[in-house]
């Protein structure tokens, strides 16, 4: 009698290993490479109500101190941060002070956060004179704070109408300037790289599934004149992230939330939102956007009201 054994596991080797099924990565991740670095902790999954009052708002202060937010609460933090460069939300901070500042909110990210929950963090990089390599300050004083890094994803936004021409030296070695077609979105864990699920839907398709866990997405940036924020991003990127990262009917959070989009793809995908923000009149135009979009996304089209007024006659016997 013969029995199927499956297929023999893979091991890490010198050369690496093509084989990704059944792979044994244990020799590589307890390496001296690894030393120093935030370790997963393996605890038991909690998970707290947020308060109904507070499900689905977007509060006018700062999320340096988020109350309404009970440990262990949220399951997803999607933002883009103030990049503190004079526009008319930021303030004139040193590097250090932002750092710092930033560094509070993700700690308190990081206390309303469920064991696992993800950290999704939109930047760009600034400067010429010198570049300033915002991701990387972010990345580290994420990692300061015990979070597992789990990967960046590059935003490619060459598709957007207007790319930067700002070349310098125009056809001269003499101070060519790289343009930035891109941004970055660092994504973390807290805790745990696995996440519970209480028996909640996942919505994501297959086709998302494969396009939304590559580490380059394509697509393109949001007029600021059209959305009427000088930095939004596209719905686009918060509803991927949303998909990707969360079961249906769970909370995102958005501590910058700006013109609403965080929100907008939040009940595109049938989640919760909660969002802060210090600036009332992005709050008030983010109300505003998420009322209107509402009033469009739960509007039966013809067909289906035409549907339903049949049903309707039908019970009834007309």
């Amino acid at each position: 009698m013969r029995f199927n054994q499956g297929k023999a596991g893979t091991k890490t080797s010198a050369f690496g290993s093509p084989g990704r099924i059944n792979h044994d990565s244990t020799a590589f991740y307890t390496s001296k490479l690894y030393e120093g670095l935030p370790k997963e902790e393996i605890i038991e999954y909690a998970e707290n109500p947020v308060p109904s009052n507070f499900l689905d708002k977007i509060f006018c202060k700062t999320s340096e101190k988020m109350e309404e937010l009970p440990d262990n609460s949220v399951h997803l933090m999607v933002t883009s941060p103030p990049y503190n460069v004079g526009k008319e939300y930021d303030e004139n901070l040193t590097l250090n002070e932002y750092r710092k500042f930033l560094k509070r909110v993700w700690g308190e990210v990081k206390r309303v956060l469920v064991p696992g929950g993800r950290v999704c963090i939109n930047i760009a990089n600034l400067g010429r004179k010198p570049y300033i390599p915002l991701h990387t300050f972010i990345v580290e004083d994420m990692l300061d704070l015990g979070f597992l890094m789990r990967g960046e994803i590059i935003w490619n936004k060459a598709s957007s109408g207007s790319p930067s021409t700002a070349w310098g030296s125009w056809l001269s070695a003499k101070n060519p300037i790289l343009r930035d077609i891109h941004e970055y979105i660092l994504v973390f864990s807290k805790g745990m790289f696995k996440r519970e699920n209480l028996g909640r839907k996942s919505t994501i398709s297959k086709e998302e599934f494969l396009e939304f866990t590559k580490s380059v997405w394509t697509f393109a940036a949001e007029p600021a004149i059209k959305v009427g924020h000088p930095a939004p991003f596209p719905v686009e990127l918060p509803y991927r992230l949303i998909q990707l990262y969360t079961f249906e009917g769970e909370v995102v959070l958005d501590p910058f939330m700006g013109s609403g989009q965080t929100s907008i793809a939040s009940i595109k995908s049938r989640r919760h939102y909660v969002g802060y923000d210090i600036n009332e009149k992005y709050v008030k135009l983010a109300e505003k956007r998420v009322r209107n979009f509402c009033l469009d996304f739960n509007a039966p089209n013809l067909f289906e009201s035409e549907e339903k007024r049949g049903r309707q006659k039908w019970r009834e016997g007309v």
